[in-house]
């Protein structure tokens, strides 16, 4: 098994996951799912062993084009674990009951700011990995545009590029690449804080008619700009790592 208990659960504990109206309205948002579903495919070969930290129902293990005998994911919730199982996943409820050197490559997509430690899931996360194997980490960008949003959902944090790479390094992982994504999000969500500020009781839940206002005309947009100011800001951080 692969160090101790210290692992997804912690998203239970001091902040719960909440926030599901949230889950349900992002399923509106067609091009920035097609566009995760695109990072995470991106990082498999046909030879790889995978697994999915943080799985949920599933959503970004579809998108591997390799047999699903050959894909793991790690669920703490028992009806999404159930689903997984039904669908012919290898299902784990924590990161502790992996063995070692197991996966050739571990993604995981916006989990790791809903656990207080970190630090030791990357770690469990590394002795799960074989030798030359990678992980790809997607996260929420700069804690100095945090909104309502994040408290709803339960985040304890959100990362800049070198957060990210100190704390992969810090597990033994070796940086290959990093940077940030969504690059008019970035602004986007400012002015939403800023606008959180005028309101008494921001409530945290995104507005659907937004989010797929600027998912159809602005995130195809963004994403272009990305390729040019990936190393300067976004509103979301990416970093892919090898053991």
């Amino acid at each position: 098994m692969v160090g101790t208990e210290i692992d997804i659960d912690q998203m239970n504990e001091k902040t719960p996951y909440s926030g599901s109206e949230n889950l349900e309205i992002m399923k509106e948002a067609v091009n920035y799912n097609r566009f995760l579903r695109y990072l995470v495919a991106k990082h498999a070969t046909n030879r790889s062993k995978i697994l999915d930290f943080g799985a949920g129902i599933g959503t970004f293990s579809d998108s591997v084009p390799i047999p699903i005998d050959r894909i793991s994911c790690v669920e703490p919730d028992q009806v999404a674990r159930t689903t997984l199982a039904e669908r012919g996943y290898t299902v784990f409820e924590s990161a502790g009951q992996l063995t070692r050197s197991t996966y050739s490559y571990v993604f995981s997509l916006n989990v790791l700011e809903h656990i207080e430690d970190h630090e030791a899931v990357v770690a469990q996360l590394y002795e799960a990995i074989e030798p030359g194997g990678r992980i790809y980490l997607y996260l929420p960008a700069f804690n100095h545009i945090r909104t309502s949003m994040d408290d709803l959902v339960g985040h304890h944090r959100r990362y800049t590029r070198s957060q990210l790479i100190v704390l992969v390094s810090q597990a033994g992982f070796t940086h290959e690449d990093s940077g940030y994504t969504d690059f008019l999000g970035y602004f986007a969500t400012w002015m939403i804080k800023l606008m959180e500020k005028l309101q008494r009781q921001p409530t945290g839940v995104v507005n659907k008619r937004l989010l797929i206002a600027y998912d159809r005309f602005a995130f195809p947009v963004s994403q272009v700009l990305s390729l040019i100011f990936k190393r300067v800001v976004g509103k979301n951080v990416y970093i892919v790592a090898r053991k």
